[in-house]
């Protein structure tokens, strides 16, 4: 992410103001990397997915720690002191030595250590020449009398030596380790229709990818798989994950990429949502933090516990989110859902990126309710007409 104050036009905002900008851009993109760091366990070694993800962390690490540095230009220097012997370097500091830690456990251990040289070992040829000696005595011989071939004989022992009831009995192959089931095939050749309902009781995480035209709602038992939370390369779907995650077991961590001309209903998520390269859609979720990048013409129904962030986005339109999406956990907790910092919009005056949605625009209860989870005669562009999907 961009520093938001790297190009403040000076005249435009305070300098308190952009302090107070720049703190809370550090703080959030701390966060974002701890996130980061813990979720580097779900990654796997194969492809090198886990050390582009490692590699990731540590370019986002130094280039923060550079923002800091360059934090110069617009903190006085009064506070540059103040800020250089307290918060900032430690917070960097302490995200390395979490991100050594999270190497160390994934580091392979070492099956194989070499050991300082016995003294009282012997030489190779001293070794052979005392193994010849013991063959030879074993089998009554004395040194000079058995030629070359007969002293290099080796027979098997008896102990070691196939039963004679076993020769001809086959070998068996035990049972294969099972493989984690590919719930984006089955739901690619399921049946006709376009509604799919997998149950993710298998896995860990929730991974929905690929699919068009697809109307995906989970079942409570997807509750098991709420680890973290991913969606991408979709297109014209629908996906409603708000059954399982509504059940005191919330995604920790979601991410929603290329996604374009559909209506996810994200559910309840206790970390970050990341969502990234929407286009043309509509979002339903409940986060602790919600970070928006790259998205245009979407209109998303929000409880954030934080200030939403967008950055590089156009016509964002944001509404509280509907009554039937609460839980109790989120009704005590402060909703900043029109709260919104556009990190690539630092003027004074409201960013054209982003905007209320007006109340009469708004999808009304008893399309979510009635509409939205489908049904016998209710289709895909049924819905889209409904909430206003079609054409987008």
């Amino acid at each position: 992410m961009e520093n938001p104050v790297t190009n403040y036009h000076q005249s435009a905002i305070s300098d308190s103001q952009i302090k107070d900008r720049f703190y809370r851009y550090f703080q959030q993109e701390c966060t974002e990397l701890q996130e980061q760091i813990v979720r580097l366990e779900n990654y796997s070694f194969v492809g090198g997915e886990k050390q582009d993800a490692i590699d990731h962390v540590l370019s986002g690490i130094s280039r923060l720690a550079n923002d800091v540095s360059d934090s110069s230009a617009f903190v006085p220097a009064y506070d540059q002191r103040i800020y250089a012997q307290a918060s900032l370097p430690k917070a960097i500091k302490a995200l390395e030595e979490k991100l050594q830690e999270a190497r160390a456990k994934f580091a392979p251990r070492s099956r194989f250590q070499f050991k300082n040289k016995n003294t009282s070992a012997i030489s190779i040829n001293d070794a052979a020449e005392l193994a010849a000696q013991q063959r030879l005595n074993a089998s009554g011989l004395r040194p000079g009398f058995a030629s070359s071939t007969e002293s290099s004989m080796a027979t098997t022992p008896a102990n070691l030596m196939t039963p004679p009831g076993e020769r001809d009995s086959k070998d068996t192959l035990g049972d294969l380790p099972s493989f984690p089931k590919n719930y984006n095939e089955e739901m690619s050749r399921g049946m006709p229709g376009p509604i799919r309902k997998p149950s993710f009781s298998q896995a860990t995480n929730v991974n929905i990818t690929g699919h068009t035209g697809l109307h995906i709602i989970l079942p409570s038992s997807a509750s098991r798989a709420t680890a973290s939370g991913s969606l991408t390369k979709l297109s014209r779907c629908i996906v409603d994950m708000s059954v399982p995650t509504a059940t005191k077991a919330p995604f920790a961590g979601l991410a929603l990429n290329n996604i374009k001309n559909s209506l996810i209903i994200a559910g309840h998520v206790a970390g970050a949502a990341h969502i990234t390269g929407v286009e043309n859609s509509i979002i339903v979720v409940a986060s602790r933090q919600v970070r928006m990048h790259e998205c245009k013409n979407v209109d998303i129904y929000l409880h954030c516990a934080s200030r939403p962030i967008i950055e590089d986005c156009s016509n964002v339109r944001f509404s509280p989110i509907p009554e039937n999406y609460m839980t109790a956990s989120e009704e005590p907790v402060q909703n900043h859902w029109d709260q919104v910092d556009d990190f690539k919009w630092l003027k004074a005056e409201h960013s054209p990126n982003w905007s209320i949605l007006p109340e009469e625009k708004r999808i009304n209860s008893d399309t979510w309710t009635k509409d939205v989870p489908g049904g016998p005669g209710v289709g895909l562009e049924d819905i889209f007409k409904t909430v206003g999907l079609t054409g987008r």
